[in-house]
């Protein structure tokens, strides 16, 4: 109850900045034309709050996913008098810019919130930006199945040659049940093989089952265990185990703890030169937890940055214009059943991430914000009436035939959105709840 509480406090406040921002883009946008502005609310439905300030009737109202600014004149079906005021009465080229001033918002918002993320404390995982060669295979994964082993270097992945782990990762996620031609040096050979990724998880994700590679370094020694009184030091590699390559050093753990207590041989590298530690684990008790020890801890494998503004702003453009790219991705794969759409998530969905955020810390949550931010200006900007692009469409086409549409085909558009909006709205919530009851 404490965890849902915490995610639906997180995702109101999450939402409320995002719809803030988005109203004000159209809010801003409007006074600057001289359009009257008669209410400004965060929410729909009956109003909770209100404030009147000028001509402007600010709220907040009971239904805290969405919110609207009303324009005089906005209305094609009600009475106009044809004042200045009026958004009806605007230049076409006005009334677009106001309209896309919500989405813009939300995108700025995006861009900012990553720039000053990135500037304070910029980390991700190193591999992401290596190429791709494999530390470990799950067994029984599509790659067992396709003989990739650990070592191999993925020279070729579909159509892109030597990828790196960035570019591999989001497609596999997102291309469940697609088959992806391989070319692979193993041991000095070209070996030609496929990957067909199978859906797994609540969101039917893709999974390869195979991992990246994870150099065994040392970060410390603990001092007076078998590792100290080998001789080992921070910086040295464990690249084998009792006589067997290591690519992914979470296996030497494992490969200890399954141990009971045998002698381990590592092959060590330092500085370029290789010899060989025999290590006797020892059973005790350490953070609380009762295992087998032999007294040194591995680097983390994230990269930690210090970025001026400028490079703070250029990597949070270029994130956030693959984000972009990968979405229409996505929303195509959707529609061409391609992807499963119970990776789409509702109201519910997003309240669970953002708590999961909150949790997590200050810096996961806001680049969950910016995320989501991003997301709400290209969902707003889709083709769909009701919706800011539907209304630049209208404007766009409006423009080419140089006549304003007919009341009746307004409507008509209008009505096909609600339904859409309705229908879409009942599919994610059933689908967070699928995911929330049936998480496989």
């Amino acid at each position: 109850m404490s965890a849902f509480v915490t995610d639906a406090l997180v995702v109101v406040v999450v939402l409320g900045v995002m719809i803030f921002l988005h109203e004000m883009g159209h809010f801003v946008a409007a006074k600057a034309f001289g359009v009257r502005v008669l209410v400004f609310s965060l929410g729909f439905g009956k109003s909770l709050l209100h404030y009147q300030h000028g001509e402007t009737d600010y709220r907040i109202s009971v239904l805290p996913f969405g919110g609207y600014v009303k324009m005089a004149g906005d209305d094609p079906s009600e009475a106009r008098q044809g004042a200045q005021g009026e958004f009806l009465s605007q230049p076409r080229w006005k009334r677009f810019v106001i309209v896309l001033m919500g989405p813009v918002m939300n995108v700025l918002l995006a861009i900012i919130l990553l720039t000053g993320l990135y500037k304070v404390h910029f980390q991700r995982p190193a591999y992401l930006g290596e190429p791709v060669r494999v530390g470990d295979v799950d067994a029984g994964s599509p790659a067992a199945q396709s003989n990739i082993l650990p070592g191999d270097l993925i020279l070729r992945f579909g159509n892109q040659e030597n990828p790196k782990w960035e570019d591999v990762e989001f497609k596999i996620l997102t291309s469940a049940n697609e088959a992806f031609p391989l070319e692979i040096e193993r041991d000095g050979k070209i070996v030609n093989t496929s990957i067909v990724p199978v859906a797994v998880g609540a969101d039917r994700e893709g999974y390869a089952g195979w991992e990246p590679t994870a150099p065994g370094i040392l970060e410390s020694i603990e001092p007076g265990l078998p590792a100290d009184k080998a001789g080992l030091k921070p910086g040295d590699e464990i690249v084998g185990v009792d006589g067997h390559k290591v690519y992914y050093f979470p296996n030497i753990v494992h490969t200890i703890q399954i141990s009971n207590g045998k002698p381990i041989n590592l092959d060590i590298s330092r500085q370029g030169r290789e010899f060989q530690v025999t290590l006797q684990p020892v059973y005790r008790e350490m953070l609380g937890e009762k295992r087998w020890w032999v007294g040194f801890r591995f680097r983390d494998g994230t990269v930690v940055l210090h970025l001026s503004w400028m490079q703070a702003l250029r990597t949070s453009l270029n994130d956030n214009a693959t984000n972009c790219f990968l979405t229409f991705d996505v929303l195509e794969k959707i529609l061409t059943r391609r992807m499963s759409a119970r990776s789409l998530s509702g109201p519910i969905g997003i309240a669970q991430m953002s708590g999961k955020a909150y949790r997590a810390g200050f810096s996961e949550l806001l680049f969950l914000v910016s995320f989501i931010s991003l997301q709400l200006g290209i969902f707003n900007l889709l083709p769909i009436p009701v919706l800011d692009g539907g209304v630049i469409t209208l404007l766009l086409v409006e423009g080419l035939i140089r006549r304003d549409l007919s009341l009746e085909v307004k409507e008509r558009f209008v009505q096909v959105g609600i339904v859409f909006l309705l229908l879409l709205a009942a599919f994610v919530m059933y689908n967070d709840l699928v995911k929330t009851f049936r998480p496989y």
